[in-house]
């Protein structure tokens, strides 16, 4: 507490991961902050990851475009945590191409002309290429207003690292379901992609029962 009634929302060295973001919640009009949409979300995974429709609903008044912005460099965030899990069993001499089925081969768009990489190598690239493009000052400048033309383009992301939960569903059942037991990052990520149009069904390809889908319109 800083004066008795303020509170401050800040982990302080030394604090034990159990511990952290141990606060109350606050009401999304009143967070005062440019971080105020990812503060929101973040807020809402930590109360419960398994309430997807809650996570995803959007504030009144909030703009869709932050909206989706904010969420997808969440799904970024955590989706490092499904690849250093994967470190440990998805190797370059095991898994010589990103794969999911037998039916999807995906090349790597981080070299100048695609290619194949291995798979772990492919999910490191995709997640750095997301990465420096949705902390580009170039497209998004700001956290409370985005262009278009900016918006436009989080669709490519999405597609690119959904290929890293088919990967892992496929190929690394064990670690894809400990890591959704705990996160329901894939359930979550395959409302989002749906419920905003950023993906078709078709390329949903990681079996998701919980979640009813509607068709996606158009890949964005």
């Amino acid at each position: 507490m800083a004066d008795g009634s303020t509170i401050l929302r800040r982990n302080r060295p030394g604090t034990k991961a159990k511990d952290f973001s141990n606060w109350a919640d606050e009401v999304f009009e009143e967070m005062d902050s440019t971080l105020a949409v990812q503060q929101y979300i973040q807020q809402m995974i930590k109360k419960d990851p398994s309430n997807v429709d809650q996570i995803l609903t959007m504030p009144d008044g909030q703009d869709e475009g932050v909206w989706k912005y904010e969420h997808l460099r969440q799904f970024c965030m955590e989706l490092n945590g499904l690849a250093v899990r994967l470190q440990t069993q998805c190797f370059p001499a095991t898994c010589t191409q990103m794969t999911a089925t037998e039916q999807w081969i995906f090349l790597c768009a981080a070299h100048k002309t695609p290619k194949e990489c291995p798979a772990i190598d492919y999910t490191r690239h995709t997640l750095d290429g997301a990465a420096c493009l949705l902390n580009s000052n170039k497209y998004f400048p700001s956290r409370v207003s985005i262009k278009d033309s900016s918006v436009a383009k989080l669709g490519s992301v999405c597609r690119r690292v959904y290929r890293i939960f088919s990967h892992a569903y496929f190929h690394h059942r064990r670690i894809f379901n400990e890591f959704e037991d705990e996160t329901s990052l894939c359930l979550r990520f395959t409302n989002f992609v749906t419920k905003y149009t950023l993906m078709s069904k078709e390329n949903l390809i990681v079996p998701i029962p919980e979640c009813e889908l509607t068709p996606g319109e158009s890949e964005a």
